[in-house]
């Protein structure tokens, strides 16, 4: 007794073939069109939004607990994300002792740093709080202890 039909399997075969194809096409279109979304998000420049508790300042990983942030040392939290100007994830070792210019939120019970955010040029030319910009000028009051007033 047959029970395989000649026709059932070739028809089979060419289903396989057809559904292999199209799901190779789905992954090359997805793939495309993932990389064309990365390229008119950096074309057309648009800012990236930050949380508004987020701070500036300048940041300097020491090592992978420690940093330095607008020169003062800062614990970095175990949970620390750093994204780049494209919004990649950036491992801490690869920009140790690298200055940076960012923006950043600490956490709120610890004061360690969470998360950061490496500006554009054009990012770090638009105001924010934390990047006031310090002066060279001292008053009389500054240098004079308050007894002496």
């Amino acid at each position: 007794m047959n029970r395989c039909n000649t026709r059932t399997f070739a028809s089979t075969r060419t289903r396989g073939a057809w559904l292999a194809t199209l799901a190779c096409l789905a992954l090359l279109g997805g793939a495309a069109s993932t990389a064309a979304t990365a390229q008119t998000v950096a074309a057309t420049g648009l800012a990236r939004t930050f949380p508004a508790n987020a701070l500036r300042g300048t940041l300097n990983f020491q090592n992978r607990t420690t940093a330095l942030l607008n020169g003062n040392a800062i614990q970095v939290a175990p949970g620390m994300r750093l994204f780049s100007p494209q919004n990649a994830l950036v491992m801490t070792h690869t920009v140790q002792g690298k200055p940076l210019k960012v923006n950043y939120v600490t956490e709120a019970s610890t004061g360690m740093l969470l998360t950061a955010w490496i500006l554009t040029p054009a990012e770090a030319a638009l105001p924010r709080k934390g990047s006031d910009t310090e002066t060279n000028v001292r008053f009389e009051w500054d240098t004079k202890p308050a007894a002496l007033r």
